[in-house]
């Protein structure tokens, strides 16, 4: 378990000194980190999906200052834009010591089974209805060990869906998974109680499936930003003015929710959970009201300081699927030191919180460029050709000059070679 997230100067050590700093935070050994050289083993990807050639390396870094409900965590996250990782960092050193809150509704997911050729679609509603009892207890023999944890089938609904000439009834399975994101638990349970759903409602069954849109399955986040640890009243206020901006207009909320999800999908990626059913749930969640909405919230409490929330759908799990079988999920969840999924989601929706705050707070200061500009020059620099110390001194350069582009990289490179020559 980690006892403190703060690590000071860990952007500025070498590889082998963040690992050897990683072991002495979190007990792991160094056969442990291992596989971080060799990743995904071609045989294992093969097994994993169809057609494989190979596999491709996404960076995986270390988030620290997290503290989360009192807690501290290093949070690996996987992604390949500049900033990412940094940005959640400092946004969360920014706020201690009190760190993040969150809180998460238990791990429901819901499977919808689509019913057609109904004669009358609200008579065969009630007659579903009226089976409820048994229908969740045949669904259950469905459940595997579910029932026996905790989990299994809790609830059951029906609704008509679509206008009069083309209506249809879904029936809803309400499903408790536990520590699995639930997905292939969820369509098998039915797939078997199709049969007896069909039966009762007189209709024809065609898709069997669960929903990405978990809102059963809900986490919510909310930090408190002191105004003097953040730049005084005017951040705060410009702050919040942002976010009215996202509020009011979806073209700007779009990028709004995508830097939330710079967060939580490296989180995601990084225990292998799936990214597009997590990016699809935020999205549908974000347009539950029949405007597309920011996901998080920004306002000033009457100290002047500011407060942030967000609620996401998030269903994440650790056991099953790519997260049991990918060795570097393995150590992430190692790392981070979750005992459960709700633990997990809990801490990758601080994660999207803390990375909102940053993206928010550069653009109503600075403005997003000036803070991306090292991290952009290093990319271009390694796109010139640069390798090894060179990279450094074209950085440093193209920074000093505010000259960021491929052809003055260039140039400073040729410059280089010639003087070792």
């Amino acid at each position: 378990m980690v006892t403190d997230s703060r690590i000071p100067g860990f952007y500025k050590m070498s590889i082998q000194e963040r690992r050897r700093t990683l072991i002495e935070r979190t007990g792991l050994s160094e056969d442990e980190l291992k596989v971080l050289d060799c990743g995904l083993d071609i045989s294992l990807a093969d097994k994993m999906i169809e057609n494989v050639v190979g596999t491709i390396q996404i960076p995986l870094g270390i988030a620290t200052n997290f503290r989360i409900n009192g807690k501290d965590y290093l949070i690996p996250m996987a992604t390949e834009e500049p900033s990412v990782v940094a940005a959640a960092s400092h946004a969360a050193k920014l706020a201690l010591p009190q760190g993040f809150t969150a809180k998460s509704t238990p791990p429901v997911m819901r499977g919808q089974i689509q019913i057609l050729d109904v004669k009358d679609p609200e008579e065969a509603r009630i007659r579903l209805l009226n089976s409820k009892e048994e229908l969740i207890k045949k669904a259950n023999q469905f459940a595997d060990v579910l029932p026996k944890i905790g989990g299994g089938v809790k609830d059951f609904g029906v609704r008509i869906v679509g206008p009069a000439e083309d209506s249809m009834l879904v029936a809803e399975f309400f499903v408790d998974c536990r520590d699995a994101m639930g997905a292939n638990t969820v369509n098998t349970i039915l797939e078997g109680i199709a049969p007896d759903v069909e039966r009762i409602a007189r209709g024809r069954a065609l898709l069997r499936i669960l929903s990405n849109l978990a809102t059963e399955r809900r986490v919510r986040a909310t930090v408190v930003y002191k105004k003097d640890n953040i730049g005084g009243e005017e951040v705060v206020d410009n702050i919040v003015k942002a976010y009215k901006f996202a509020y009011y207009d979806p073209y700007r909320a779009a990028t709004h929710n995508k830097g939330i999800m710079n967060g939580v999908t490296a989180v995601t990626l990084a225990t292998a959970n799936d990214t597009r059913a997590i990016e699809a749930g935020a999205h549908a969640y974000a347009s539950i009201s029949g405007r597309y909405l920011p996901l998080s919230k920004w306002y000033k409490d009457t100290k002047g300081d500011l407060v942030g929330e967000l609620e996401l759908p998030m269903a994440l799990g650790m056991v099953g699927g790519a997260t049991k079988t990918h060795p570097v999920a393995q150590l992430s969840l190692k790392i981070l030191g979750v005992r459960t999924a709700s633990e997990l989601a809990e801490v990758a929706c601080a994660v999207g919180l803390a990375q909102n705050f940053a993206a928010l707070r550069a653009l109503a200061t600075e403005g997003i460029q000036r803070g991306h500009m090292e991290l952009h020059a290093r990319n271009i620099a390694i796109m010139a050709g640069a390798r090894g110390d060179q990279i450094d001194r074209i950085v440093d350069q193209m920074v000093k000059e505010r000259n960021i582009k491929i052809t003055r990289a260039k140039e400073l490179l040729e410059s280089l070679q010639r003087e070792t020559d």
